[in-house]
């Protein structure tokens, strides 16, 4: 009697254990939230499509849905494709008729060090380049590169903003910044903008180029 008393704790252990494992398995097996679109789409198919907690349309209004739940952003034109790390922050903004008129979003789902930030940012104009986008007004706005100059101008807080456009379509502006937690001054914490858009777009001028 008293080796099954010993025993049982024993066995609960090993039960909630392997409870742990399963559901853990689960979770990495369940798939990421993720929305799907291109400008000018129907706001209510975007939802359709995508696996995500964007709400319903706000019928007649200039509107935007937001997720509860991070999800990665996957723009889905088939010239000018890329696709974002989860995001905890993101926006779908739709016209009256519910068409979708802009995305905006910050690439991550915490603050993040200087380091992993330009990974991302990196990563994601290496994207737009490949698949066909083009940085405009360079001089002034160029774009963000892993060099001295830039890496202190982010630290200062500059904000340094770089903007991509494809053929006439879209725009995407991005932007990073310094992100200072009041209760850890010194802790150097960064925030990545990203915001896709339709005409009217930004003009490229020749002599900023």
């Amino acid at each position: 009697m008293l080796s099954r008393k010993i025993r049982w704790p024993g066995y609960l252990v090993c039960a909630v254990v392997g409870c742990a494992a399963v559901w853990g398995l689960l979770t990495m097996a369940k798939p990421v939230d993720e929305v799907v679109l291109t400008l000018g789409e129907s706001y209510e198919q975007v939802r359709q499509q995508s696996r995500s907690t964007l709400p319903p349309v706000e019928p007649d209004a200039f509107w935007a849905g937001y997720i509860n739940r991070p999800a990665k952003f996957r723009f889905a034109d088939s010239r000018y494709q890329f696709v974002t790390p989860a995001a905890k922050f993101l926006t779908v903004g739709y016209d009256e008729r519910g068409n979708v008129l802009s995305v905006t979003l910050s690439p991550q789902v915490e603050t993040l060090p200087l380091d992993q930030a330009m990974a991302v940012m990196l990563d994601l104009q290496d994207q737009l380049q490949r698949h066909g986008w083009h940085p405009i007004r360079p001089r002034h706005y160029p774009p963000i590169s892993n060099t001295p100059a830039m890496i202190e101008s982010i630290r200062r807080g500059d904000d340094p903003q770089t903007f991509w456009q494809a053929a006439g379509k879209y725009q995407v502006a991005l932007d990073i910044r310094r992100f200072v937690h009041e209760d850890r001054p010194k802790d150097e914490r960064y925030l990545i903008t990203l915001q896709l858009s339709g005409p009217p777009l930004m003009e490229d001028y020749p002599k900023d180029n």
